[in-house]
């Protein structure tokens, strides 16, 4: 009996209370380990004992000093992005593995960029503010700027878990798409997807864009956004290459180069705000040079009552949620129990953060 393996101490920190019915779930999800349950405070430190008990922590930014980490073996973020822990000494001087949530906001994000679209090109906004004056509004015979979405051409500039379900739900409304990476996908091979898939939804072998191109230089990004898009899809991960990487010049591209003759580009960021010059996007949605925006990010954020951006025509804003969902958490948590088999297998992670690539 001496020989038996230890149970993995998993300690999961989040900053609002998880109901006990949830926490009786996740425990029997995990029946081979020890859990326990922290409710952090903004701004209050985690006792650093916790942390010296645990082999794996599950967490969105609650990270220890290097001092107390020496048994945690494995570090699972609720978040796909790790930009706002890229200074933490636990990601520069460790070489504890770093997993990440990416591939479980596909679905929420898809249907987030989808509604919008929709809202603005069936002018929803209008109708729900004539319901609310109890105004019927239907002007026979004045079309009114009204349009579809079929055969308009959508670029994915960064063609992840997330580019990838909002693929497939823009080729479901007729759409054409075109895809972005920063490294070449020259073979069917290389297409696929090997991260972590929500069952039923993306890309996963890559057979969905019309065109693929590839390339971490402006010159490569403007030549994408020269082929005519109608939709341009922002879905990269903030690096110190792609930090304002969409500027005046690039707008300008993006729009004379789309010919539709309904609308003008339309820029849709779930991404981060440091993405595009946000005085430029707000410029050219003043001027018509952009057809409208939906911006789950901004720059900065939260964005502040008297910005700009919040009065820019054809601007629809949300607050960075277009993620949020019940079924966020145990998405989250299917990924770490994946990767715990392959752990104490000795096999690759799935997630697993790359250092050298800062994501």
């Amino acid at each position: 009996m001496g020989g038996e393996k230890a149970p993995e101490r998993v300690l999961i920190v989040l900053h609002r209370p998880i109901p006990e019915d949830v926490q009786a779930e996740i425990r029997h999800k995990f029946a081979d380990a020890e859990v326990s349950f922290y409710n952090s405070e903004l701004g209050v430190p985690v006792p650093p004992e916790l942390f010296h008990k645990a082999t794996v922590l599950v967490t969105f930014a609650s990270l220890p000093d290097l001092k107390d980490a020496q048994n945690i073996k494995l570090i699972h973020t609720f978040s796909a992005g790790l930009d706002h822990l890229s200074q933490h000494p636990i990601l520069r001087e460790s070489d504890i593995h770093i997993t990440t949530s990416s591939g479980i906001h596909g679905p929420p994000i898809a249907e987030w960029t989808v509604m919008n679209w929709l809202v603005s090109s069936r002018k929803y906004a209008e109708t729900y503010e004539a319901q609310k004056a109890h105004q019927w509004q239907n002007k026979n015979g004045d079309v009114g700027g009204f349009h579809d979405q079929v055969g308009k051409k959508v670029g994915i500039l960064g063609y992840g878990s997330i580019g990838r379900q909002i693929a497939r739900v823009s080729q479901a409304l007729g759409m054409t798409v075109h895809a972005y990476t920063a490294s070449p996908r020259s073979t069917p091979e290389s297409r696929h997807d090997h991260g972590y898939i929500v069952p039923g939804t993306g890309d996963p072998d890559g057979s969905i864009p019309a065109s693929w191109h590839h390339g971490t230089d402006r010159e490569s990004i403007r030549k994408f956004l020269a082929i005519g898009l109608d939709h341009l899809v922002i879905s990269l991960p903030l690096t110190p290459q792609t930090t304002y990487l969409l500027s005046e010049e690039e707008i300008t591209i993006l729009s004379e180069n789309s010919h539709h003759h309904a609308s003008k580009p339309y820029v849709t960021n779930i991404s981060r705000g440091k993405v595009i010059d946000q005085k430029a996007l707000v410029d050219a949605l003043h001027s018509g040079v952009l057809g409208g925006a939906a911006l789950d990010v901004t720059d900065p954020e939260p964005l502040p009552e008297d910005d700009p951006l919040w009065d820019a025509p054809n601007v629809q804003i949300s607050p960075h949620i277009s993620s949020r969902g019940k079924e966020y958490i145990p998405r989250s948590l299917d990924i770490l129990k994946v990767n715990l088999g392959r752990l104490a297998k000795g096999e690759p992670l799935i997630n697993d953060y790359k250092r050298d690539k800062g994501y």
